[in-house]
């Protein structure tokens, strides 16, 4: 059990059933009755935002989370296949859960994926992968306009913006965060 006290970003609750994310809190002590904790948590199922009020003290459920190792083997129709690297059993994971992550797996990568009662909900990809470029527009010679980009399709098929000298099989570093591209490699 959790208590109010324990209260801080990125600490994960359970309420209705659901895990819920802490994003943002504030504790509050009015000059008359009890104080309160106010809160923003995101619902880590659909990723909704929701505000909630908890009385200081009241008690909340830790939610059953289990973090696994796991290896992105292939993409197969709408559904990406990761193996336990423990078990070695295949697990399919719909578009849905995965989101826009889903276009920085390469086949053969290794990463910690967050599930929920034994259902998927989250994949933890390292900050930048290097990826090949496969199509974009031929660059130049003599294309040095400083901060001029054009779009560039990679091996996973997710378009990035990239420097004009960029070409085709080019192999770039590309935040996974922010989808922007770092550098050659």
């Amino acid at each position: 059990m959790l208590s109010t006290t324990d209260f801080r970003r990125g600490l994960k609750i359970e309420m209705d059933g659901v895990p819920y994310e802490i994003v943002d809190f504030l504790h509050v002590k009015p000059g008359k009755g009890g104080a309160f904790i106010r809160t923003k948590l995101k619902n880590m199922i659909n990723g909704r935002v929701v505000e909630n009020t908890f009385r200081s003290g009241e008690k909340m459920v830790k939610p059953d989370l289990e973090s696994k190792e796991m290896q992105y083997l292939y993409r197969e129709g709408d559904e990406y296949v990761f193996m336990d690297m423990e078990s070695y059993e295949q697990l399919h994971v719909g578009v849905g859960p995965m989101g826009e992550k889903g276009g920085y797996l390469k086949d053969g990568m290794e990463l910690k994926m967050l599930l929920y009662k034994g259902q998927p909900l989250d994949v933890d990809l390292p900050a930048s992968v290097v990826l090949e470029v496969k199509e974009t527009e031929p660059g130049v010679k003599g294309d040095t306009v400083s901060g001029a980009t054009k779009p560039a399709v990679v091996e996973t098929g997710v378009t990035v913006l990239v420097p004009l000298f960029v070409n085709i099989g080019d192999r770039i570093k590309v935040d996974t965060r922010t989808g922007g591209y770092i550098g050659r490699e």
